[in-house]
């Protein structure tokens, strides 16, 4: 069976986030099936489909190297690419039916858009441990599926080095421990409105390079505070780093993105 390596949130090889993602199944392959070829992977995804009676419906389950997650936009961005532009899905849009709910992938003037349940962040107070573990104070906290440290400046974001062993601990009122976004507004040069970071040693991800799940918490965080819907954002990874637009609809958020195949192989063994 065929699998492909899909670089989602870029607009080029080599950079953006990388998935795998496995052509789709008639039956679900056993849980531990997955969890092994996602360790074999080792990329931050690998996701798995599973056809339905509709052709343009699938199941969709996603794996760390560690663990299944609830909830992956890169690895969406990178399944709804391949049953697109490589295997040939003539559908305007697609519904994948996950752990957190259906999620619909359109095709849009540039790559693809994402219709996914926006996840509004509430402000919180210090968390004891985070700035020691990022090696930097954050101005402002916030909860939601993951932490949200607020930093000073779009510099500190780019040059932290934070202790990904201390980070994998903290919680503070996140759904999630160990997965901190730290972000903070643009600079005056930037094309863009925000940059940020996703650190996540929670689930066996010390740093994820561009974050779907992430900008559902940041889209309604900077929508209200820049007081407008849409907000560009670019998520900072040595080398790589990735561009999501965002876009609030009431309790929805679109995430707008490019993906590029770098990658197709053959798997040699069947679950």
């Amino acid at each position: 069976m065929r699998q492909w390596t899909v670089d989602a949130f870029a607009a080029a090889p080599f950079r953006g986030n990388p998935a795998c993602v496995v052509e789709p199944f008639e039956r679900w392959p056993s849980d531990a099936w997955m969890q092994a070829l996602a360790k074999e992977n080792n990329q931050a995804e690998t996701a798995f489909l599973l056809r339905t009676a509709d052709p343009a419906r699938f199941g969709l389950r996603w794996f760390t190297p560690g663990r299944e997650v609830d909830l992956c936009g890169h690895a969406t961005l990178g399944s709804a690419h391949v049953l697109m532009s490589e295997l040939g899905a003539d559908a305007e849009a697609l519904t994948f039916d996950t752990r957190s709910g259906p999620l619909i992938v359109r095709r849009a003037a540039k790559g693809y858009e994402m219709d996914f349940p926006a996840d509004a962040p509430r402000r919180t107070g210090p968390v004891a441990g985070l700035a020691e573990a990022l090696g930097a104070e954050p101005a402002e906290v916030w909860a939601a599926r993951y932490l949200v440290a607020v930093l000073a400046d779009a510099e500190t974001v780019r040059t932290l080095r934070p202790d990904i062993r201390a980070l994998a601990s903290l919680q503070g009122e996140a759904g999630e421990p160990g997965e901190i976004i730290v972000c903070a507004s643009a600079g005056p040069g930037d094309p863009v409105d925000v940059v940020d970071r996703f650190f996540a040693p929670g689930c066996g991800v010390d740093e994820d390079p561009a974050t779907g799940s992430a900008h559902c918490i940041l889209g309604p965080l900077y929508a209200d505070r820049l007081g407008r819907a849409a907000v560009r954002f670019h998520q900072v990874f040595p080398g790589r780093g990735g561009d999501i637009e965002t876009e609030l609809r009431g309790d929805r958020v679109l995430l707008r993105g490019q993906a590029v195949t770098v990658i197709e192989s053959r798997l040699r063994m069947a679950p």
